[in-house]
């Protein structure tokens, strides 16, 4: 039996062809694989773009991203990124590049987006990460990323009710969260 490392991962996670409408990530080594979202997650989503300002910012949905030094390639619900920063092509996005990610929680996707994103993100030094999360009706806003690997973290966040202004500094905007859903009949969690 030949063992697998980060590498030999990666590599095998590039020529991995998932069947339609399956969304597939690399995360610290692990693949993960999700059924497409629910329709409140989809309206969420879309409720988001529209507010962001297309003169301005690039906003792309389901774009892999690239973060240095992490066997993990994630694919975020929504990519925001100065107009003039993007590259030409190319199927991985630099963390680099980054201004904002968001993810918005599914009923399976609460610890990944709580827990592991939240230090992938960081690791990458993407400056932005939003949560917006249909289970607790809240969005958790992710600021200030330090660290490096599994350590690495926000030291900022800030969490709002749905209903409430969001102010989002680093775009030069406040998110409309009046409209967003939530998902009916599912169990609380525990975080942020």
């Amino acid at each position: 039996m030949t063992a697998v490392d980060e590498r030999g991962m990666t590599k095998y996670f590039e020529e991995l062809q998932p069947p339609e409408g399956v969304k597939v990530e690399l995360l610290r080594g692990e693949i993960v694989m999700m059924a497409s979202p629910d329709l409140v997650h989809n309206m969420i989503v879309e409720d988001v773009l529209d507010q962001i300002p297309r003169k301005r910012w690039s906003r792309l949905q389901t774009q892999d991203v690239d973060i240095l030094d992490e066997a993990s390639e994630p694919v975020p619900d929504l990519v925001v990124l100065e107009r003039d920063a993007r590259p030409a092509s190319g199927r991985l996005l630099p963390s680099s590049l980054i201004t904002m990610v968001v993810e918005v929680v599914s009923k399976t996707s609460v610890q990944r987006d709580y827990e592991i994103k939240r230090s992938i993100y960081a690791a990458g030094k993407v400056p932005v990460y939003l949560i917006v999360d249909p289970v607790m009706a809240q969005c958790v806003l992710l600021t200030r990323p330090v660290g490096k690997g599994d350590d690495a973290d926000y030291q900022r966040q800030q969490v709002t009710k749905f209903g409430a202004p969001l102010p989002l500094e680093e775009l030069g905007l406040e998110l409309d969260t009046t409209e967003f859903a939530t998902f009916p009949n599912v169990r609380p969690h525990r975080y942020p």
